[in-house]
This record gives C-alpha cells, structure tokens and sequence, in this order.
C-alpha cells in the first residue's frame, strides 16, 4: 500500500521571484509566509502555532525565528518557482500536474470585446458595454470582464448575482467565452453581492478593468459558485489520469476537484478548511494505494482579502491537519508533499496573487535524514516527485 498526498496551501509563497516586480515594482518586497509571521506575532503576543509544518521543514525553506531549523522527520525541502507567467492557481495547479503553461498568452478583454460580444450574440445573447468601458453586460446580469485577482490579462471572469440569475447561465456565458477566449482561463462567478454589480467595477492594472469579487461581498455573503474553465491541454500526460491509468485510485479535493481533469477521479469539492481536511484524512484512512491532490483555498480567499488575522488562523488550521496526515502516513513508500501555487502577501497593499517562490516539504517515510534540493525551475517537479513516489512511467 503506497499513498502519496499532494496538500496545496494555495497563496503560500516562501519570498519573491526575481522578476516579481516587472509588472507592480512593490512586489519585490512580497514575502507571504514571512510578512505573515511577523504580523501574528505582533497581533497575537505570541509565534503562529505550526508545529507539523516547522517539523517538515519550512523552517530550513525560509528561515524565519519563529520556524524551527531542524526536524527528525525524514524529509526532503526546498523551493520551486513557478514556471508560467504572472501567478495564478489555475496555471499554478496544471503545471503542477504535469502541463506546460510557460507560454500561456496574456491578453485583456480590451483587445477582444469585438469577437466576444459577436461569439455571445450568436449564441442567442444581448451584450452591451457597461458606461462605455471595455466591460461586457450579458443579458442584463452577467458581467464579463478582465478578472482583478490574477495578473494583468491571464484570466476573464463571467460574474452574476444568484439573486438575479441562475448559476447555469452564468456558466453557460463563461463557456461560450471560453471558446473564443485566448487566456489561459475564464471563470464562472456566482454569489451573492451587498448591492449592484455595476458599483463593485474597478479599473485594474494594466489598462484592465473589471468586477471585484472580494469587495462585493461574494466571498463573505455566502453561497458562493465557481467554476474553472481552462484553455486547452492533455490531461492524459498529467498526474492525476496517469496514476488512474496505473490503477491507482485518485482523489481531488477542494479546489483541486474543481480544475483537474480525471473522469475517474472521487470529487470532494470544497472551500472551508475544516472540510478540505477531512476529506483529505478520510480518503488516506481509506485501504490500498491512492493518490490525492487538495487545495486549501481559504488562505488564498485571505490573501485577497488582505486579512492577516484570518490567514494566520487558516495556517494553523491546516498544520493540525497535517500534522494528522504525518501520522497517517507511515508506511515506507508513502509521500506527503506540501507546496503552494503562487504567492498571495496578506500584507502587500493589493487583493492580488504575488509572484513567489513556494515551498516544496516532502515528508518519505522509510527513508533517513534531511535532504536539502535544489531550487526547481517549475512548479513541475512537485509532480515528478510525486510521480517517482507512485512509480509511474514518465509521461
């Protein structure tokens, strides 16, 4: 019985890259996991309780005083850059997985307006500009825009009130845009907001101009709905359908169930921590080998909400999980390896994703010591390691 567990703490990034600041020069400065720490130990009196990631070694990653430098868990840590543009969790899980997005094309709904308004109306819908900006009113409740939570032109959002229209439309607007659309993703956005749509628009970086999520209330009001809809790529080379394909079952939780591909796969999805995590326990508690990939998307949810105070409580949620999964997975030839997607400062100044390095703590049971890697290129080699766990065949 072999498990190998990918946990993704989406937004948890270790220090900036070295061209973070191309496109917002303060994000040099954007160090998620140490602004973080610093900022609870002033707000609470007392260090962030993170035992089981300190005895993982984050700590030997991103040294920090409030980190342990040293664990008798027999581990491998270092660091990966991203290996695609800008810093997004759709591109960051699909490369993770397998996929080459290093050339995904950046572009904002500015340049398109012509072809996407043209593709809508022949699916049967009316659109309009909203006040004459490049922003797209579908059908009088769907707003189509530049999405603010990513960089500049890597997705568009299709985003509706639930007061107003149902999720199906919503997503049935985002598919035909997805059809046209050259970016790497287009998102469907459901909730429910604390006034018009029209009064959350914000101009963006880079000459965007969009519907801000975090501001309008989704986030906080409930019910929210989301759907990814990514360009096209081979899911058969990527982890996930290659360990189905070995006969390993698979199972994607949180936001992992929402953006991966696998026809095979159990599905949990789900955005609050405490669910993520038992999912993620009960499918290791489970006999046989498995595979499970789980995105821990509330840190992310904070980071865009500039909300340290609620970052720090979803980290030490999460270390007691992993700290359970340490405990679970015990046999040698198991793997936990624990990373992130991208970077998302709770305290930079901006609702945005940061460009940053993240972590890559692999905890190898039956193995000895502490081995230090190599920074990696790409956010790739999480999923070779997990694949070489598995022993499955290169891709």
């Amino acid at each position: 019985m072999t498990r190998t567990v990918v946990v993704v703490i989406d937004g948890f990034g270790v220090g900036a890259m070295p061209d973070a600041g191309a496109l917002r020069p303060g994000d040099l400065g954007a160090d998620t996991c140490g602004h973080l720490l610093d900022h609870c130990r002033a707000a609470l009196g007392r260090p962030l309780r993170l035992p089981a990631l300190g005895a993982l070694g984050l700590g030997l990653v991103h040294p920090h005083r409030d980190l342990a430098t040293g664990t008798r868990l027999p581990v491998a840590v270092g660091r990966a850059a991203l290996g695609y543009p800008g810093a997004d969790t759709y591109a960051g899980h699909q490369t993770m997985m397998g996929a080459d997005f290093s050339r995904v094309t950046v572009a904002r709904l500015a340049e398109h307006l012509d072809e996407v308004g043209a593709a809508l109306e022949r699916a049967g819908h009316r659109t309009a500009l909203l006040d004459g900006r490049p922003l797209l009113v579908v059908d009088g409740a769907v707003l189509v825009h530049d999405s603010l939570e990513a960089d500049p032109g890597i997705n568009w959002n299709a985003s509706g009130s639930l007061d107003e229209t149902s999720f199906d439309a919503i997503l049935a607007i985002a598919r035909t845009v997805r059809a046209v659309a050259p970016v790497a993703r287009v998102i469907a956005v459901g909730g429910h907001a604390d006034g018009p749509l029209r009064d959350f628009v914000r101009e963006g970086d880079g000459g965007t101009v969009g519907f801000s999520t975090p501001a309008s209330g989704f986030y906080r009001n409930g019910g929210l709905a989301v759907q990814h809809l990514g360009a096209p790529l081979d899911p058969t080379r990527q982890l996930p359908q290659r360990a189905a394909r070995a006969g390993v079952p698979v199972t994607l939780v949180g936001k992992a169930a929402d953006i991966l591909a696998c026809e095979p796969a159990v599905r949990h999805p789900a955005v609050a921590t405490s669910e993520v995590l038992a999912h993620t326990l009960d499918a290791v508690r489970a006999p046989g080998d498995a595979l499970v990939v789980a995105n821990v998307q509330e840190s992310d949810l904070a980071g865009h909400q500039q909300d340290p105070d609620r970052y720090g409580e979803v980290l030490e949620q999460v270390d007691t999980g992993l700290a359970a999964l340490v405990g679970l997975l015990d046999t040698p030839g198991d793997r936990l390896l624990v990373t992130a997607d991208h970077g998302n400062d709770p305290t930079i100044g901006h609702g945005y994703h940061t460009r940053e390095y993240v972590p890559v703590l692999v905890h190898r049971p039956g193995e000895r010591g502490v081995a230090r890697m190599p920074d990696a290129a790409s956010l790739a080699e999480v999923g070779a390691l997990a694949a070489d766990a598995l022993g499955l065949k290169a891709a």
